[in-house]
């Protein structure tokens, strides 16, 4: 018996190209093994096989476009296998910030005339990077997988076919910038080319484009959260008992969202015609998760509508997700506002990069006791203080807009009472 083996469920993307095939004609492969990589703008996918046999016939090339239920390969089935719905892909790589056609627009790339470009055995963002550095990737050695071309062998042509290192063509999608020149740290010393995780190659370039075509500034407040603090212990201690955890984050979250619907501006995004704002009535909140290959961004949707405990669930749910690399396109987009916390980790502030097209991201580092002025009783007090520190699109967002912001996100967090209201 054969079996058609199918793109499954991707979530919201379409027409995504195949980066790499996995197996071959007359490969046996086992139940979930994975079949093909599909690269998409914001995350690399490996597609699982939905039956165990062995290939009869691939029916997809690498570069072809697919969607979901596009054929990928015919399997002569096992006797004791069948077809079985197939899983989700896992997600191995995150979160890479949507450009709006406006930002797109105002980073052009170089052309380059090579017939052979579009079938090179690279990523989309290896062969953008190619042409940024203006770059014919058909004479680029591949050192990755089945030869295919990475990120340092373009680097590395780069230096081979260079004159001094000054002399290098300027980046033409980096708005002008000339990219750093490249140095052999060997004659210093001992050194290793360690492979970036995955995530980061493609979340890299995204992060990029946002920090050049956004005005980032950066403001920093502190919010009390002591009496916050003990309340959530207290929710906390009941949910260890049922599964699950209440973090500060859900809080934070919660706040967030309070915060957002009196100050609609930092929920929307800037209009492809940069004159108008796009004014958003649904509050999709996504959070930095922390996982073995790099920084996702999970997307809580409709997080107005859901109470603390409900958000921590998802918040527990999520991150799962993303440490087994399970997260589907859809759990990482539609975000109208990310939140990244360093935890317990450290630090005091920094300045997270806005995750086009949002307009601003909240940063919050770890809380600390410190004493605090009581007018009342004229004394210092200890205080459980909690860091904020919000980047915003200036183009959307002025100084005292944020101000406001985090003043009111700074309330909110003051006294857990008006989470409720």
């Amino acid at each position: 018996m054969t079996i058609e083996v199918k793109v499954p469920d991707i979530g919201d993307f379409a027409e995504v190209p195949v980066v790499s095939i996995l197996v071959s004609v007359g490969d046996v492969i086992a139940l979930e093994d994975p079949i093909v990589e599909l690269e998409s703008d914001k995350a690399t996918l490996e597609v699982p096989s939905s039956a165990a046999g062995k290939v009869l016939e691939i029916k997809v090339a690498e570069g072809d476009n697919v969607a979901e239920g596009s054929l990928i390969l015919v399997l002569e089935a096992d006797a004791t296998s069948g077809a079985v719905e197939t899983p989700a892909p896992a997600a191995a790589a995150t979160a890479a910030p949507a450009s709006s056609p406006a930002q797109a627009a105002t980073a052009p790339v170089a052309a380059i005339t090579d017939s052979g470009f579009g079938k090179a055995h690279a990523s989309p963002s290896v062969r953008a990077f190619a042409r940024q550095l203006e770059i014919d990737i058909a004479k680029v050695n591949g050192s990755g997988r089945k030869g295919r071309i990475l990120r340092e062998d373009i680097t590395a042509h780069l230096k081979s076919t260079t004159a001094p290192a000054a002399t290098a063509p300027a980046a033409s999608g980096g708005m002008g910038i000339p990219p750093i020149p490249a140095v052999d740290f060997s004659k210093f010393g001992k050194i290793e080319d360690v492979e970036m995780p995955r995530i980061k190659k493609i979340s890299g370039p995204a992060l990029h484009r946002s920090w050049l075509n956004i005005p980032h500034v950066t403001h920093n407040e502190e919010a009390d959260i002591t009496d916050l603090d003990g309340y959530r212990r207290e929710l906390d201690g009941i949910a260890k008992t049922e599964g699950y955890r209440v973090t500060l984050l859900s809080f934070v979250v919660k706040a967030s969202v309070s915060a957002l619907k009196q100050h609609w501006e930092v929920n929307s995004s800037i209009h492809p015609d940069g004159d108008k704002l796009i004014k958003k009535d649904f509050y999709n909140i996504g959070f930095a998760a922390d996982t073995p290959n790099g920084l996702m961004v999970p997307v809580i949707k409709d997080a107005d509508r859901k109470g603390i405990v409900e958000i921590s669930k998802d918040l527990m749910e999520l991150s799962a997700k993303a440490r087994d690399g399970k997260l589907k396109g859809d759990d990482m987009s539609g975000a109208t506002f990310t939140i990244s916390s360093l935890g317990g980790i450290g630090g005091t502030s920094f300045t997270p990069i806005v995750n086009a097209p949002e307009v601003a991201i909240l940063g919050l580092t770890r809380s600390k006791m410190a004493p605090v002025w009581n007018k009342e009783s004229s004394e210092f007090e200890p205080r459980l203080m909690q860091p904020l520190s919000m980047s915003y699109d200036h183009r959307a967002i002025d100084g005292a807009l944020a101000a406001r912001f985090c003043a009111t996100l700074k309330h909110l967090l003051g006294d857990v009472r008006r989470l409720m209201l």
